[in-house]
């Protein structure tokens, strides 16, 4: 799976702006002044007459983005250290499937360049109001959209949201701007026609069409999902165009493709339009998402797991973990509990729930239905506002917000000649670690340092210092004050399946 955006931007604080001036303007807002193309063909003509009216007017509100990051040291050349192929497999797990980290595996010297990236957008509001992917413009420090007419503005400011992978960006221009307004997503069906449309592999902006394939898929991109599936031409380049109906109205952003050869498969994916409008409308006022959360972990029901629990399809979902300190915890709810029915509406399944909690009003008190050891109880439960930190891909926003200065994720212990990354929940699922393992993740390890000596690698997991237990990078880095690499640090470090205690001392 992926991202269709050719964005290179790492993981850096923006130097942009912050996002002024847009309380009073929201993507629902204001109504196309062009009248709707019918839907209604009856013709192979007729239908031909559709794409052409649809593309003529949507058209000149699509976009071409380009962004500019700074330079930034990459995973694979820290400590100019070539990684072996267990270590490279490890980093693929954690950063993807990432051009910028295969190029730095195969050439660790290398030093690091200024990164470009590119995507498509839409205007939504006249007064210059833009939305793309996320993952577009993350990273960015300096973004400029090139209009339809061949002018190229720099972005007055830009914000993002991770989890959903929706942006909303901001140009100033002497004149009103064409757009396009947003649609109903869920009133689209399989077999619906669809166009999509932006500058796929910088060629310039094109126009493809399809039907809807699928909706509510969840292939495991972002940690929201709900795409709608199509088999519209989709290429890199593409991310953040609209994928339109036949009323000219746009019913989702393209944001990822299916593929084995990076190009074109024929299943793409587009986040629905209203996701969409949710995120952006919030992003448009405040500048961020507010989301409420309950503070569980959810697994996926196999049709066994059903069939043991009593289970039909499309009822339920089951709570794997309950967080400490948390809307869940504080109600009650455990592990094992099946939540079959929030605040009134029936739960589907893990996704549906998600959704309804996150739109929910944070402060406000809830009624839950759950099955618990095959009896069906009611409890209630008062949510409250996701931290900015609940999620890797939320953590990851944080650091990037326009004008927002946040702590480095991670910390190189220059004395020892490692740096070190620390390992949430997030991470451990991505690194396929098995129960609650603790720690902090060895993210590279400089060559010719007491850490390479004393068999230290990429992968391994430090969990203690002497027999003090470190689980963040301010405790390793308290545990091991005033200690002496020439006297000797002794670490308990987990790898692969087993442990062992490693001495780190230094050969002066």
């Amino acid at each position: 799976m992926k991202k269709i955006g050719t964005n290179l931007a790492l993981a850096i604080a923006l130097s942009g702006g912050v996002f002024l001036g847009m309380a009073a303007i929201g993507v629902s807002q204001p109504d196309s002044k062009v009248a709707l193309a019918p839907p209604v063909t009856h013709s192979p003509s007729d239908l031909s007459l559709a794409f052409r009216e649809v593309s003529e007017r949507v058209l000149p509100a699509v976009v071409s983005i380009s962004t500019e990051s700074r330079p930034r040291e990459m995973a694979g050349n820290m400590g100019g250290q070539q990684l072996n192929p267990q270590q490279e497999e490890m980093f693929r797990r954690f950063f993807g499937d990432d051009e910028r980290f295969q190029d730095m595996f195969r050439n660790p010297q290398q030093t690091p360049r200024r990164q470009m990236g590119s995507g498509s957008g839409f205007i939504v509001h006249p007064d210059g109001v833009i939305l793309t992917n996320s993952h577009v413009v993350e990273g960015a420090d300096r973004v400029t959209v090139r209009l339809s007419d061949g002018r190229e503005v720099e972005a007055k400011s830009w914000n993002f949201d991770p989890r959903s992978d929706v942006a909303v960006v901001r140009i100033e221009t002497s004149e009103e701007l064409p757009f396009v307004s947003l649609g109903e997503s869920d009133g689209m069906q399989i077999g619906d026609w669809v166009l999509a449309l932006g500058n796929p592999l910088n060629v310039g902006t094109t126009v493809t069409a399809g039907i809807v394939s699928a909706t509510g898929r969840a292939p495991g991109i972002n940690e929201r999902e709900d795409y709608i599936q199509t088999d519209a031409a989709i290429n890199p380049g593409n991310s953040g165009g609209p994928l339109v109906n036949l009323h000219g109205e746009v019913i989702g952003i393209n944001t990822a493709i299916s593929t084995r050869s990076g190009g074109y498969d024929g299943i793409g994916f587009a986040i629905p339009s209203n996701m969409v409008r949710w995120v952006a409308d919030q992003l448009i006022e405040d500048g961020h998402v507010k989301r409420s959360y309950l503070g569980v972990q959810l697994q996926m029901l196999t049709s066994d797991l059903r069939s043991h629990l009593g289970l039909s399809v499309g009822e339920g979902a089951l709570i794997s973990e309950v967080f400490p300190e948390t809307p869940a915890a504080n109600a009650g709810l455990k592990p094992g509990d099946i939540i079959v029915e929030f605040a009134g509406q029936k739960i589907a399944d893990r996704d549906s729930l998600v959704e309804i909690v996150e739109q929910s009003q944070p402060g406000q008190e809830y009624s839950v239905k759950v099955i618990r050891e095959g009896k069906r109880q009611r409890l209630d439960v008062r949510l409250e506002e996701m931290p900015g930190d609940y999620t890797a891909a939320l953590k990851r926003g944080m650091r990037q917000r326009p004008g927002a200065e946040a702590a480095p994720e991670t910390s190189e212990v220059s004395k020892l000649g490692l740096e070190i990354v620390e390992l949430d929940s997030d991470l451990a699922s991505q690194l396929n670690l098995e129960g609650n393992v603790s720690g902090v993740l060895v993210k590279s390890v400089k060559s010719g340092s007491p850490a390479e000596e004393s068999g230290l690698r990429a992968g391994d997991i430090i969990q203690r210092v002497g027999q003090k237990e470190v689980d963040s990078i301010d405790e390793f880095a308290s545990a091991i004050d005033g200690l002496s690499v020439s006297d000797g640090i002794l670490l308990h470090i987990k790898r692969d399946r087993g442990s062992a205690f490693v001495l780190l001392k230094s050969a002066d």
